[in-house]
């Protein structure tokens, strides 16, 4: 029996070892969905065109969906809605501010919205995590999992940085 008791503090600290690890790992990866649930995010993001008006663009967001269906729902600091923008495959619309736009493009939309074109579906990828390519966009990563991600258009000019910072 004096082996038994031993054996009980022993199995204790790898049970809280193997549970702490366990948290790490969670802890390790960007903020994702439920199973099954559609990807959705939330946090705030700001974009930020370097040309001679330096033009700046930063809110709150709700995004959900994928490139082909989804929802944008930007927010300013008081938690009241700027803008919303929903898309299905031909057909995107904007409200924003009382005025209401539509159009086949969710491209079109969201340059009139952030005043710069942006990688919608590389947006996407980004946020799970994944390498995309965007012509003329490199997207750092490496801040993910803190939950944060930073990404640059080099080309065409001018040069923009988008930075988002989601909520965990």
């Amino acid at each position: 029996m004096p082996g038994a008791v031993s054996e009980r503090p022993q199995r204790g600290r790898l049970l809280l070892a193997a549970l702490g690890a366990a948290l790490l790992g969670a802890c390790a990866q960007p903020p994702r969905p439920a199973s099954g649930a559609a990807d959705h995010w939330s946090g705030r993001l700001a974009l930020q065109i370097e040309d001679a008006s330096a033009q700046s663009f930063s809110a709150g967001f709700e995004l959900q969906g994928s490139p082909d269906a989804g929802a944008l729902t930007l927010f300013n600091p008081l938690g009241n809605i700027i803008a919303e923008l929903q898309w299905t495959p031909g057909r995107a619309i904007l409200n924003n501010g009382g005025e209401q736009r539509q159009s086949a493009s969710l491209q079109t939309l969201v340059q009139a919205l952030t005043g710069s074109e942006l990688p919608i579906a590389a947006l996407f990828g980004w946020l799970k995590g994944e390498p995309v390519q965007a012509a003329g966009w490199q997207a750092d990563l490496s801040a993910l999992d803190k939950g944060r991600l930073t990404a640059t258009r080099h080309q065409p000019a001018p040069q923009a940085v988008l930075r988002v910072i989601l909520s965990l």
